[in-house]
């Protein structure tokens, strides 16, 4: 039996999402199994086994009917999105709202992080319905380079060849923590640092006016690249010695996952959330200074640096594409078999 697929997102229609990326890894994994799957993408036909949505569009949530499985993507729980958009309350109450029935409505939840099906359960999903499925990165996509073509991509950047380089990704925001990577830049003259990224939400984004202020007066040894498209996403992992996220909020950055493959160690601000997905084969820290103090034994430090690297390799390894694309195709079977098996139940009575 091959199951029909119509995957639903608005996620490439705003730049420098990691959701966009996700999304469209995902799609491509199950677009190889076409013995397995009959993929579409926002077809407006109905004549589907799953609706698989990955964002939370008002129009998506009025698609999910009883005539198919409704399958939603949590790439963020409400209870932990401050600091992204700046609301009116009244406007980010309507919009929690949205967000919670979505995921209510849907026959299956699919978490990219399994710390947060508690965070689920707050809002009355049930566990049952709720299934971890990480995100991977394609190795092919994103791989080590050649030194010479290093050397010649950060001329093609204005990178300067003799410096230990530090690269921050994603969204100019509050709960990126660019505060802290711009004082950690300013603390640390001797490494250079690149921030790749932009406003993606524009004037709504959480602490716009005060970013756009920042921007203009950042360190000498900082450089800010705009939003880049992701197929040239591979060169920047390359031409850095260190990932450096310091994100209050995260579920699963595609950017560490895109960093590993690369086999380039990162640091990241020290949560809880990272710990069931990243083994704790990471470098952390909580303050400007303790971030500072990792980086520079980076730098310094040869031993440590290799050791970090093959943290990294383990990572990609374990997030393996082939591992996935079972577990892909094991769930989609399974809980539209379990849909079905509901459906025909109903009919009976």
């Amino acid at each position: 039996m091959k199951l029909r697929i119509n995957m639903l997102s608005s996620a490439e229609t705003v730049k420098g999402q990691g959701v966009a990326s996700a999304f469209r890894e995902q799609v491509t994994l199950i677009e190889e199994m076409k013995e397995d799957f009959e993929v579409a993408i926002n077809s407006r036909s109905s004549k589907f086994d799953i609706y698989h949505i990955h964002t939370v569009d008002p129009k998506f949530k009025i698609r999910m009917t009883k005539k198919h499985l409704n399958i939603i993507y949590v790439h963020f729980v409400p209870t932990k999105n401050d600091g992204s958009l700046k609301l009116p309350k009244f406007a980010n109450w309507v919009f929690n709202r949205h967000v919670i029935r979505t995921y209510r409505k849907a026959d299956e939840v699919v978490v990219v992080n399994p710390c947060f099906i508690q965070e689920l359960e707050k809002i009355k999903i049930p566990k049952e319905k709720i299934t971890y499925i990480p995100n991977f990165v394609d190795h092919d996509k994103f791989k080590e380079l050649e030194r010479d073509k290093i050397i010649e991509l950060k001329n093609k950047y204005g990178i300067p060849l003799d410096r230990f380089v530090v690269l921050g990704c994603g969204q100019i925001q509050t709960r990126k923590g660019f505060d802290d990577f711009v004082k950690t830049a300013i603390q640390n003259p001797d490494i250079t640092f690149v921030w790749v990224g932009g406003f993606s939400f524009g004037k709504y984004t959480d602490g716009y006016k005060k970013y756009k202020k920042l921007l203009e007066n950042l360190p000498q040894n900082m450089l800010r690249l705009p939003i880049i498209d992701r197929k040239y996403m591979n060169e920047v992992f390359n031409i850095c010695d260190v990932l450096f996220m310091p994100s209050f909020i995260e579920l699963f950055p595609m950017t560490i996952l895109e960093a590993c493959n690369v086999n380039k160690p990162f640091l990241v601000r020290d949560l809880d959330l990272y710990k069931p997905i990243l083994f704790q084969k990471y470098c952390k820290g909580n303050s400007v200074d303790e971030f500072s103090k990792e980086l520079q034994k980076l730098k310094n430090d040869i031993t440590y640096y290799k050791e970090c690297s093959e943290n990294s390799k383990f990572i990609s390894n374990f997030y393996n594409k082939d591992i996935l694309k079972k577990t892909w195709k094991d769930y989609y079977f399974r809980v539209y078999d379990k849909w079905l098996s509901k459906k025909k139940q109903k009919n009976i009575k």
